[in-house]
């Protein structure tokens, strides 16, 4: 009798052991969750969403391929400054600044300290990824040209080895710019997951 019960109790005590474990394993995985979603949420935010939304939609772009871009660009820093001279939100460069102050129309009387403003900054960076998406109907390609600017990717383009069409790149030469592509789809792909899938639940 005594052997029997030993043996129920040893099995209680297992089964009970194991229900523990599981209970502590499904907690602990919904608390990783829901610490790793807050982490997330902090590293990709929605910031300036009011600016981006009206220049995106002025500039016929996806919101969150400027969202992605800003993240890479400055992490939503309006005051940054790259170490070759790029400013604000999406670091954007004297020379570039002239170009688009010139196709806009704009006062010659705005100087390129403007582009510490996130909203002429976002404004300005806007138009020029719409440019870059119509000139080359290309995400990956416009990506790499706001990097590194359209005469590399045409270059790249014209070579066999980087584009087997002329039209789409098969690889990205220089490794800053691969990097950078890399980081801005990396951040892209968190911006769907996030905010575009979460509001079609």
């Amino acid at each position: 009798m005594r052997v029997r019960r030993r043996k129920k109790n040893k099995a209680a005590v297992i089964v009970i052991v194991v229900l523990i474990a599981l209970i502590a394993l499904i907690f602990g995985n919904a608390v990783y969750k829901s610490v790793h979603k807050k982490y997330l949420y902090e590293n990709y935010p929605i910031k300036y969403e009011g600016l981006v939304e009206k220049y995106s939609s002025e500039n016929d772009i996806d919101k969150f391929l400027i969202y992605a871009i800003i993240r890479v660009e400055s992490n939503f820093k309006s005051d940054a400054i790259s170490n070759v001279g790029a400013r604000g939100l999406m670091q954007i460069m004297e020379e570039t600044f002239e170009w688009i102050r010139f196709r806009l129309g704009d006062s010659e009387e705005l100087s390129y300290d403007t582009m510490f403003d996130p909203e002429q900054n976002i404004r300005y960076g806007c138009y020029l990824v719409g440019y870059l998406m119509r000139y080359y109907e290309n995400r990956d390609n416009a990506i790499c040209a706001y990097h590194a600017g359209t005469g590399s990717v045409d270059s790249w383009l014209s070579k066999s080895e980087y584009s087997k069409d002329g039209v789409n790149l098969d690889q990205v030469p220089a490794a800053d710019t691969n990097h950078y592509l890399s980081k801005v789809n990396n951040a892209l792909n968190y911006y769907y997951k996030l905010y575009m899938e979460e509001n079609q639940k």
